[in-house]
């Protein structure tokens, strides 16, 4: 081989070399700036990470508080159905001993209430003046069914309402 091709050789060996060493720099560079963007992106994931479990640990909360306050107010209204449901029962114990009388007052223009019935309660009655007329006590019992049924309809709105407060809340 001649001096001339041992120079060219040399320079391709040289280059060739060079190279292999700049694409050997290249590669610990990118390297390097890959496990940069890895730890960065790790760092990132632990945050929204945290930031996500902090989020359902708030909704929890939330929840649960919500849950406490539902089962007070159920419990109100519960002890205010129970006490309704006791006051009637009393009540209707009462008319059923004629413990107590119910009676209504009747209407002294109305010419349909032509009979004569006496006024109402003596010295010891509430009820001043007007014409009373007593209910029967089956028909006293069929009132305070009714009104029963009217006091239970309006405690379970009442707890409808409140429940429906506490959501929107």
């Amino acid at each position: 081989m001649s001096p001339a091709a041992w120079k060219l050789v040399g320079v391709l060996l040289l280059v060739l070399a060079t190279t292999g060493g700049t694409w050997k720099v290249q590669d610990w560079r990118y390297g390097k700036q890959l496990a940069e963007q890895a730890g960065l992106h790790k760092d990132d994931l632990r945050e929204i990470s945290n930031a996500a479990a902090a989020q359902v640990r708030a909704d929890q909360d939330k929840r649960l508080a919500l849950e406490q306050r539902l089962s007070a107010s159920d419990q109100t209204h519960h002890e205010a159905l129970t006490n309704a449901q006791k006051d009637q029962d009393r009540l209707r114990d009462r008319l059923a001993t004629s413990d107590l009388r119910l009676s209504v007052l009747l209407d002294a223009a109305d010419p349909a209430s032509g009979c004569s019935v006496p006024a109402g309660t003596g010295a010891g009655g509430v009820v001043h003046g007007g014409t009373r007329a007593r209910l029967d006590p089956a028909h006293a019992q069929r009132v305070v069914a009714i009104t029963d049924a009217g006091d239970e309809g309006l405690i379970a709105l009442a707890a409808c309402q409140s429940y429906v407060r506490e959501l929107t809340r």
